[in-house]
Protein backbone atom coordinates (compact mmCIF):
# COMPACT_ATOMS: atom_id res chain seq x y z
CA UNK A 1 0.00 0.00 0.00
CA UNK A 2 1.27 3.47 -0.84
CA UNK A 3 1.22 6.01 1.97
CA UNK A 4 2.27 9.59 2.49
CA UNK A 5 4.05 9.79 5.85
CA UNK A 6 5.85 12.44 7.88
CA UNK A 7 9.36 11.31 8.87
CA UNK A 8 12.47 12.65 10.57
CA UNK A 9 16.02 11.80 9.58
CA UNK A 10 19.49 13.30 9.70
CA UNK A 11 21.56 14.29 6.68
CA UNK A 12 25.19 15.28 6.39
CA UNK A 13 25.70 18.52 4.47
CA UNK A 14 29.18 18.51 2.92
CA UNK A 15 31.43 21.55 3.54
CA UNK A 16 31.12 22.86 -0.04
CA UNK A 17 27.30 23.08 0.39
CA UNK A 18 27.24 24.85 3.78
CA UNK A 19 26.82 28.34 2.29
CA UNK A 20 23.22 27.55 1.32
CA UNK A 21 21.52 24.97 3.53
CA UNK A 22 18.09 25.19 1.90
CA UNK A 23 15.05 22.90 1.86
CA UNK A 24 15.93 22.00 -1.75
CA UNK A 25 19.45 20.91 -0.77
CA UNK A 26 18.22 18.91 2.22
CA UNK A 27 15.51 17.30 0.04
CA UNK A 28 18.14 16.22 -2.52
CA UNK A 29 20.37 14.80 0.23
CA UNK A 30 17.41 12.95 1.77
CA UNK A 31 16.46 11.57 -1.66
CA UNK A 32 20.01 10.29 -2.21
CA UNK A 33 20.06 8.72 1.25
CA UNK A 34 16.57 7.24 1.52
CA UNK A 35 14.87 6.60 -1.81
CA UNK A 36 14.83 2.90 -2.60
CA UNK A 37 15.70 1.99 1.00
CA UNK A 38 13.49 -0.51 2.77
CA UNK A 39 12.49 -0.01 6.40
CA UNK A 40 10.47 -2.46 8.50
CA UNK A 41 8.33 0.35 9.96
CA UNK A 42 7.50 2.43 6.86
CA UNK A 43 8.24 0.09 3.94
CA UNK A 44 10.16 1.26 0.89
CA UNK A 45 10.75 4.99 0.53
CA UNK A 46 9.58 5.76 -2.99
CA UNK A 47 10.01 9.52 -2.94
CA UNK A 48 10.92 12.34 -0.58
CA UNK A 49 8.27 14.97 -1.30
CA UNK A 50 8.52 18.00 1.00
CA UNK A 51 10.96 19.26 3.61
CA UNK A 52 9.09 21.00 6.43
CA UNK A 53 11.70 21.73 9.06
CA UNK A 54 15.48 21.77 9.18
CA UNK A 55 16.98 21.70 12.65
CA UNK A 56 20.15 23.35 13.89
CA UNK A 57 23.29 21.81 12.47
CA UNK A 58 25.64 19.74 14.59
CA UNK A 59 29.34 19.14 14.07
CA UNK A 60 30.84 15.77 14.98
CA UNK A 61 34.52 15.23 15.80
CA UNK A 62 36.66 14.15 12.84
CA UNK A 63 33.76 14.54 10.39
CA UNK A 64 33.91 17.19 7.65
CA UNK A 65 30.18 17.83 7.23
CA UNK A 66 27.49 19.36 9.38
CA UNK A 67 24.56 17.16 10.42
CA UNK A 68 20.99 18.46 10.23
CA UNK A 69 17.85 16.73 11.43
CA UNK A 70 15.00 17.33 9.01
CA UNK A 71 11.28 16.69 9.14
CA UNK A 72 9.81 15.79 5.76
CA UNK A 73 7.01 14.04 3.88
CA UNK A 74 7.71 10.89 1.92
CA UNK A 75 5.70 8.54 -0.26
CA UNK A 76 6.28 4.96 0.85
CA UNK A 77 5.24 1.53 -0.33
CA UNK A 78 4.52 -0.80 2.57
CA UNK A 79 3.16 -4.18 1.48
CA UNK A 80 0.65 -5.44 4.04
CA UNK A 81 -0.19 -9.05 4.82
CA UNK A 82 -3.38 -10.17 3.01
CA UNK A 83 -3.38 -7.03 0.84
CA UNK A 84 -4.60 -7.56 -2.73
CA UNK A 85 -2.19 -6.04 -5.26
CA UNK A 86 -2.07 -5.65 -9.01
CA UNK A 87 1.28 -6.20 -10.65
CA UNK A 88 3.09 -7.22 -13.79
CA UNK A 89 5.03 -10.43 -14.33
CA UNK A 90 8.68 -9.44 -14.70
CA UNK A 91 10.27 -12.89 -14.87
CA UNK A 92 9.10 -16.48 -15.26
CA UNK A 93 11.17 -19.34 -13.86
CA UNK A 94 10.58 -23.06 -13.39
CA UNK A 95 9.18 -22.63 -9.89
CA UNK A 96 6.91 -19.62 -10.55
CA UNK A 97 6.73 -16.00 -11.58
CA UNK A 98 8.22 -12.84 -10.13
CA UNK A 99 5.64 -10.06 -10.07
CA UNK A 100 6.51 -6.36 -9.88
CA UNK A 101 4.32 -4.78 -7.21
CA UNK A 102 5.42 -1.21 -6.77
CA UNK A 103 9.13 -0.87 -6.08
CA UNK A 104 9.56 -4.54 -5.04
CA UNK A 105 8.96 -7.92 -6.65
CA UNK A 106 6.89 -10.70 -5.12
CA UNK A 107 7.15 -14.40 -5.86
CA UNK A 108 4.08 -16.17 -7.14
CA UNK A 109 5.06 -19.82 -6.67
CA UNK A 110 3.75 -22.17 -9.37
CA UNK A 111 1.65 -23.94 -6.71
CA UNK A 112 -0.09 -20.63 -5.94
CA UNK A 113 -1.11 -19.72 -9.49
CA UNK A 114 -3.72 -22.29 -10.41
CA UNK A 115 -5.15 -25.67 -9.46
CA UNK A 116 -4.10 -26.88 -12.90
CA UNK A 117 -0.62 -28.24 -13.58
CA UNK A 118 1.50 -25.49 -15.16
CA UNK A 119 4.54 -26.53 -17.19
CA UNK A 120 7.52 -24.23 -17.58
CA UNK A 121 8.17 -23.10 -21.16
CA UNK A 122 11.61 -21.47 -20.99
CA UNK A 123 11.72 -20.69 -24.70
CA UNK A 124 8.61 -18.50 -24.46
CA UNK A 125 9.21 -17.37 -20.85
CA UNK A 126 5.86 -18.63 -19.63
CA UNK A 127 4.02 -21.18 -17.54
CA UNK A 128 1.39 -23.06 -19.52
CA UNK A 129 -1.52 -25.37 -18.78
CA UNK A 130 -2.29 -28.09 -21.29
CA UNK A 131 -5.71 -28.53 -19.64
CA UNK A 132 -7.17 -25.06 -20.35
CA UNK A 133 -4.49 -23.61 -22.66
CA UNK A 134 -3.98 -20.73 -20.22
CA UNK A 135 -0.52 -19.20 -20.03
CA UNK A 136 1.23 -16.79 -17.70
CA UNK A 137 4.19 -14.91 -19.13
CA UNK A 138 6.39 -11.85 -18.83
CA UNK A 139 4.45 -8.55 -18.96
CA UNK A 140 1.12 -10.20 -18.08
CA UNK A 141 -0.95 -8.20 -15.61
CA UNK A 142 -2.00 -10.15 -12.53
CA UNK A 143 -3.94 -9.66 -9.30
CA UNK A 144 -2.60 -11.47 -6.23
CA UNK A 145 -2.74 -11.44 -2.44
CA UNK A 146 0.33 -10.96 -0.22
CA UNK A 147 0.61 -14.03 2.01
CA UNK A 148 4.18 -13.75 3.36
CA UNK A 149 6.71 -10.98 3.77
CA UNK A 150 10.24 -10.84 5.05
CA UNK A 151 11.86 -7.41 4.79
CA UNK A 152 15.65 -7.08 4.55
CA UNK A 153 16.46 -3.48 5.50
CA UNK A 154 20.16 -3.77 4.66
CA UNK A 155 19.61 -5.14 1.18
CA UNK A 156 16.04 -4.37 0.02
CA UNK A 157 16.46 -6.47 -3.12
CA UNK A 158 16.76 -9.51 -0.82
CA UNK A 159 13.35 -8.84 0.75
CA UNK A 160 10.89 -11.62 0.10
CA UNK A 161 7.21 -11.14 -0.64
CA UNK A 162 5.11 -14.28 -1.18
CA UNK A 163 1.95 -14.08 -3.29
CA UNK A 164 -1.05 -16.26 -4.08
CA UNK A 165 -3.52 -16.05 -6.97
CA UNK A 166 -5.57 -19.14 -6.12
CA UNK A 167 -8.48 -17.37 -4.45
CA UNK A 168 -11.66 -16.07 -6.14
CA UNK A 169 -11.09 -12.75 -7.88
CA UNK A 170 -7.34 -13.28 -8.17
CA UNK A 171 -5.22 -14.31 -11.15
CA UNK A 172 -4.10 -13.08 -14.54
CA UNK A 173 -6.31 -10.19 -15.63
CA UNK A 174 -7.28 -11.99 -18.84
CA UNK A 175 -8.33 -15.07 -16.87
CA UNK A 176 -10.47 -12.94 -14.57
CA UNK A 177 -12.28 -11.45 -17.57
CA UNK A 178 -12.82 -14.93 -19.05
CA UNK A 179 -14.18 -16.21 -15.72
CA UNK A 180 -16.51 -13.20 -15.42
CA UNK A 181 -17.84 -13.72 -18.95
CA UNK A 182 -18.41 -17.43 -18.19
CA UNK A 183 -20.40 -16.62 -15.05
CA UNK A 184 -22.46 -14.02 -16.92
CA UNK A 185 -23.20 -16.55 -19.69
CA UNK A 186 -24.28 -19.15 -17.11
CA UNK A 187 -26.52 -16.60 -15.39
CA UNK A 188 -28.16 -15.76 -18.71
CA UNK A 189 -29.04 -19.40 -19.48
Amino acid sequence: MYKKVRLKDTVEVPPKELADVSPELVKRLLQDKLEGRMDEDVGSVVSVVNVHDIGTGAVLPNRPGVYYEAEFDAVTFDPQMQEVVDGTVVEVVEFGAFVGIGPVDGLLHVSQISDEYLAYDGENQQLASSESNRTLGVEDAIRARIVTKSIDERNPRDSKIGLTAKQPGLGKHGWLAEDRQGREAEAGD
